[in-house]
């Protein structure tokens, strides 16, 4: 057997290449979370793996991975309960009517569209013992995710994060993120138990849902501004009692039946957005999080990327037609929502664009489906291209879109 280096070692190795590729993916104006995927990837048996057969039982043996799924676990459950802090529960009221709209439109038809494509592949491509109806719903998902932190980014580096149309595109991405987790949930609890024991689960999980936002949330609305009075910064006890809350959600959903991110995601959702609470761990949680859990979750999803799988003509045109089917879904149903809502074509392409931003939750979402087992390896290697070659095409096509807007505005006034 070959000498093997030390996990911690490990570690600090996915982190530096992490940074690396997510410095030079920002020097492309593209997210850096995008170049820290692909460093994850060449990481993994894709590219390094390939090159050097005997690195990943050095670099990635099973003690360095065991180490490195625990950092990850904890990294994407505190990931997402940061992600929960950043939704603005209030601005989603404000406007919520055409919001909701879009926000459907641009889930419904790819997800149509998925549950079509499954249909077409399930007996190529769906694990041994998974049924249509999970394979469907699950594949129905994966073509319908939008990632509102990544869109947040894309936004912020467009300076479009302060106006209407920025506002609509986010409140859309935010409220996809939710049903999202939604479906998810509906999915992993059909997988984790029998059809009559995932009624039971989604039964558990909808009163859940429900308990936190009619009960916990007024509650913890009317405690918060009374804690605010009294200090300027807030404890650590009190920093402590809402990360140990969320990791409690998060336990909790698990038990029902329901993935552990969904709760941390949850309990994040429901703290005031604007409050000191969700300042103070967003600011204390965010950049600890992105530097060293983060990356280890990059490096898992690297090493369950294995390009080597897609072997034959067929795998490539079903990965082609994954890809042609989610940009199609994604872009026509918020395309058409947003005209329907009453925006102009340049508005309506602008969010048509920005909701097939997938990022970072689609990678989320793809290794739960391979870890409860409705995904294969080929399968989710397949799906985790679609989300970089969608998630990639957004900033050049914001761009070229804006551009042409100004030839438009520069030749009508000439």
């Amino acid at each position: 057997m070959p000498h093997v280096v030390p996990s911690f070692l490990t570690l600090l190795v996915v982190i530096a290449v992490a940074r690396f590729f997510g410095f030079v993916f920002r020097c492309m104006n593209q997210p850096s979370v995008m170049g820290e995927v692909l460093g994850g990837i060449i990481l993994g048996p894709s590219v390094l793996g390939y090159f050097f057969p005997g690195y990943m039982s050095v670099v990635f043996h099973a003690d360095a991975m065991v180490f490195l799924r625990h950092v990850a676990e904890i990294g994407i459950a505190l990931y997402l309960f940061v992600m929960g802090l950043e939704i603005d529960l209030n601005r989603l009221k404000k406007s919520a009517r055409s919001a909701i709209f879009i926000s459907q439109a641009s889930i419904i038809l790819p997800f149509i569209l998925g549950i079509g494509l499954a249909l077409q592949i399930h007996s190529g491509y769906a694990p041994a013992g998974v049924g249509h109806l999970e394979f469907s719903l699950f594949i129905g998902v994966s073509l319908s995710i939008t990632a509102f932190p990544v869109l947040a980014r894309i936004l912020m580096d467009s300076n479009m994060h302060k106006t209407p149309l920025g506002d609509l595109a986010l409140t859309c991405a935010a409220i996809d993120d939710i049903t999202a987790w939604c479906l998810v949930a509906v999915v992993t609890g059909i997988m984790k138990s029998s059809l009559s024991g995932a009624g039971w689960t989604i039964a558990l999980t909808v009163l859940y849902v429900v308990f936190m936002i009619v009960v916990a949330r007024p509650y913890i609305e009317r405690l918060i501004p009374r804690l605010e009075k009294s200090v300027e910064r807030l404890p650590q006890a009190l920093l402590a009692f809402a990360v140990l809350g969320a990791l409690g959600s998060a336990a909790l959903t698990d038990i029902i039946g329901v993935h552990a991110f969904f709760g941390a995601f949850l309990f994040g959702a429901i703290i005031p957005h604007d409050s000191l609470v969700a300042r103070e761990i967003t600011d204390k949680l965010q950049d600890f999080v992105a530097i060293l859990f983060l990356p280890a979750f990059f490096a898992l999803t690297g090493v369950k990327t294995q390009l080597g799988l897609l072997s034959s003509s067929q795998d490539w045109v079903i990965c082609l037609g994954i890809t042609g089917l989610a940009i199609l879904g994604k872009f026509g149903g918020a395309f058409i929502g947003a005209k329907i809502s009453g925006s102009a074509t340049k508005e309506a392409t602008t969010i048509g664009i920005l909701m097939n931003t997938r990022g970072l939750v689609e990678l989320i979402i793809l290794n739960i489906g391979l870890t409860v087992g409705v995904l294969t390896p080929t399968l989710f290697t397949i799906l985790v291209l679609m989300a970089l070659v969608t998630t990639f095409m957004t900033g050049p096509l914001l761009k070229l879109t804006h551009d042409m807007a100004k030839v438009t505005t520069h030749v009508r006034i000439s």
